[in-house]
């Protein structure tokens, strides 16, 4: 986008950082912070399949200020399957579940938002308040596991857009997959930033029992001003800490994952909260460092051109410098942790300090060999 690449260049000028936001001011991308109350976006950019940008400009008639704010909508969506393949060579499982589109939570540094665009919308605001709920999901997953052909692994739940966001709550797809896979003996392992989670403690301990349940808390930060800005609507780091403390005393494995490691800004925090994680019961740990790919790197850049303006050069040098000059690198092997010396460094704080810990000693690989394909309420039965 252009103007976010003008802002960019000004902001690497010495005590530019003051110009650079007033060109975002003046560019209409930025929305009014009455409209955005609570989200982590500024900006709400045109998909990247539209053949035609569109932005807000003032017509002299003040009516940018009638527009009313960004409100959470969640429509239903009604796909054939729910399980989600992948190969990707650098990840650890090969099937996800995704209960909802778009996330709540409203993270500026969310890999996800890129998806949004598939729907026509932005990737932007839209991806945080124009939500697409899955209510079929339990009774596809029923569907797919009953399969004859079906072979059980474990299937990954958090992986792209959080299951425990707000709007769970009242939907509650995500316990009824749980109650399907429970009933299956099917392994899950569930990613989070929620405390949410601890709602199905009840389900996710018989799980656990049988070695086919582990939950990872993704805490990014520590600090509850840097979190509330960079992911407005999740469970505060003190909730977090709380629901792994939770989840372990429940006989349930869980991680910590230090994730994303924002370069320049929370890189120093890699130590404690994995000292957090640890205290509080977590058996595994991982981290992945900030992921900038498609309409994410214009969104993180002005959400820290306009909360940290003064540490913006520094934070950009640093992610440049283990992404071979550029925002992002999606080879395989690299997106995840980066390349070159600063990358290394970060890897070797991370495997000191888990290994101090005690973190990671032992893998918790789930069981697959409990697995009993459900039985489907209109499955004819076997004649005798």
């Amino acid at each position: 986008m252009e103007q976010i690449e003008q802002a960019d260049h000004a902001a690497f000028g010495v005590g530019r950082a003051a110009l650079a936001n007033t060109v975002m001011d003046g560019s209409g991308l930025r929305i009014d912070h009455g409209r955005r109350r609570g989200r982590g976006a500024a900006i709400n950019m045109t998909d990247r399949f539209e053949p035609v940008t569109r932005e807000g400009f003032d017509d002299g008639w003040q009516s940018l200020e009638d527009l009313p704010p960004f409100r959470t909508d969640v429509q239903v969506e009604k796909p054939r399957k729910i399980l989600a393949r992948n190969t990707s060579p650098d990840i650890s499982f090969d099937r996800s579940i995704n209960p909802y589109r778009g996330c709540e939570h409203g993270c500026v540094y969310c890999f996800a938002r890129p998806t949004h665009a598939y729907m026509g919308l932005s990737p932007g605001l839209e991806f945080e308040s124009r939500l697409f709920a899955k209510p079929d999901a339990p009774r596809l997953l029923a569907a797919e596991l009953a399969a004859k052909s079906y072979e059980p692994r474990t299937i990954a739940i958090g992986t792209n857009t959080d299951p425990y966001q707000p709007v769970e709550r009242e939907w509650r797809i995500m316990r009824q997959v749980l109650e399907v896979l429970e009933a299956a003996n099917h392994p899950v392992g569930i990613v989070t930033k929620s405390a949410l989670v601890m709602r199905d403690i009840d389900i996710l301990s018989r799980m656990a029992e049988k070695g086919l349940a582990k939950v990872a808390i993704s805490v990014t930060t520590l600090d509850r001003k840097i979190a509330r800005s960079m992911e407005p609507r999740t469970s505060t780091p003190t909730k977090r800490l709380e629901a792994i403390r939770a989840l372990s005393d429940a006989g349930i494995p869980t991680s910590v994952i230090a994730a994303p490691v924002v370069p320049g800004l929370t890189d120093h925090e890699i130590e404690r909260i994995l000292d957090a994680g640890a205290a509080a019961g977590a058996r595994e740990a991982s981290y992945i460092i900030l992921r900038l790919p498609l309409e994410v790197a214009p969104i993180f850049k002005d959400w820290l051109l306009r909360e940290h303006p003064d540490r913006y050069r520094h934070v950009l040098s640093l992610i440049r410098s283990m992404r071979g000059g550029r925002d992002y690198d999606a080879e395989w092997g690299k997106r995840m942790k980066g390349s070159g010396p600063y990358a290394w460094q970060i890897g070797r704080r991370f495997e000191m300090a888990a290994r101090r810990l005690g973190l990671n000693a032992e893998k918790q690989t789930l069981r697959t060999d409990l697995f009993q394909p459900p039985r489907l309420e209109n499955e004819q039965l076997m004649l005798l």
